[in-house]
């Protein structure tokens, strides 16, 4: 595979921005397996952002020849007292994301699995973490804080500000090259390439993927402004059953969900009905035909998401035929999902632990 592809499939939606292109390019010239990782506080159920969206871009990695690091970040969830601040139960819910990223397609022969509860046993790592925090003033410590889904103000423990430093520690700890999370882990992933030199490391290369819009919509533009964009607490959330799309949910459940979801007739930004088609059904399907009454204009066969958008723009598809069949193609793409953890017993039993747990921010 030429330098050209590779860089195309990292870059691919739904990753945001490289910082920086110039460096990742560089690595790959001079790497022929480099190391991507995606870190992970578990924490809930997984929705579409968390297993559907992470399983296409670590194939997107895969396929661009790079290794990958599933980092099971069970004390980061500890320390942000994630699932009632219960360690046993959080490292359960570990075990489960497993088998979800497993019926999300994601093929664990090709990936490493490194847990935070076996990295914290080594010595070494909590020297790296006592580095980082050497070279880091509180100040900058607490604006990163904001990676626990937490504003600065939130920063109110001593154990919080231990976060970023072990987040920004951890890939060096594995030795990962690119850094591959999403943008509200930006404020940790920059920090660790501001410091490489000073820990006398390599500069690690920021490959950051894009949130997957909560169906409430964005909190401006609600009434029907084109400027509406996704802010960090507008994302699907696990902690708010009622933005997302889990990857469990029944036909009937999906339906209901994405019928009360936001999208106003011809508003595409911040519209997570149309996130959704661009993020995951068009990353599944290769064209999808939208039934409607012949009155209306007879079914339409969409070939992209572009040419999606174009039609939903310009009022040439209304929103209650664009939501139908965002909820035919979800039941669809998850209905294998439920069917694995119907089917395995190590997988269901560990859903049933987590759903029955009482999900804490």
């Amino acid at each position: 595979m030429d330098l050209e592809k590779r860089m195309e499939l990292i870059a691919r939606e739904p990753t945001e921005e490289i910082i920086t292109k110039e460096d990742l390019r560089e690595l790959l010239e001079t790497k022929e397996k480099p190391i991507a990782y995606d870190g992970f506080e578990t924490s809930g159920l997984l929705h579409l952002g968390s297993g559907l969206l992470r399983a296409i871009k670590i194939q997107d990695i895969l396929d661009a020849k790079c290794e990958f690091i599933l980092w099971i970040a069970d004390w980061f969830g500890y320390i942000n007292d994630k699932m009632g601040g219960d360690l046993e139960l959080i490292k359960k819910t570990g075990e489960y994301y497993i088998e979800a990223w497993k019926a999300c397609g994601v093929d664990m022969k090709k990936v490493k699995i490194l847990w935070t509860s076996d990295a914290v046993k080594d010595p070494k790592y909590w020297k790296g973490v006592i580095d980082v925090a050497k070279n880091t003033t509180v100040n900058r410590t607490i604006r990163a804080g904001t990676i626990m889904g937490r504003k600065e103000v939130e920063m109110q423990y001593t154990a919080q500000l231990l976060y970023p430093m072990m987040q920004a520690w951890d890939p060096f700890y594995f030795k990962a090259d690119i850094l591959q999370l999403g943008m509200d882990q930006r404020h940790a992933t920059i920090l660790s390439r501001e410091l490489a030199s000073k820990l006398g490391k390599s500069t690690r290369v920021c490959v950051h993927h894009h949130l997957l819009a909560g169906l409430q919509g964005p909190k401006e533009g609600r009434m029907g402004q084109e400027m509406a964009t996704l802010q960090i607490e507008d994302k699907m959330s696990k902690s708010k059953p009622n933005t997302a799309v889990f990857i469990h949910d029944t036909e009937e459940e999906i339906k209901e969900k994405i019928n009360g979801a936001y999208c106003p007739e011809k508003i595409v930004k911040g519209n997570p009905v149309l996130e959704i088609w661009k993020y995951i059904i068009f990353r599944k399907f290769d064209s999808r035909i939208i039934e409607r009454p012949s009155k209306f204009g007879g079914n339409l066969e969409i070939q992209n998401y572009q040419e999606l958008e174009n039609l939903f723009r310009k009022g040439k598809l209304h929103p209650l035929d664009l939501k139908k069949e965002t909820s035919n193609a979800l039941n669809e793409i998850l209905t294998p999902v439920r069917e694995y953890f119907e089917k395995n017993k190590k997988a269901k039993e560990l859903y049933e632990i987590v759903k029955k747990a009482r999900v804490t921010r």
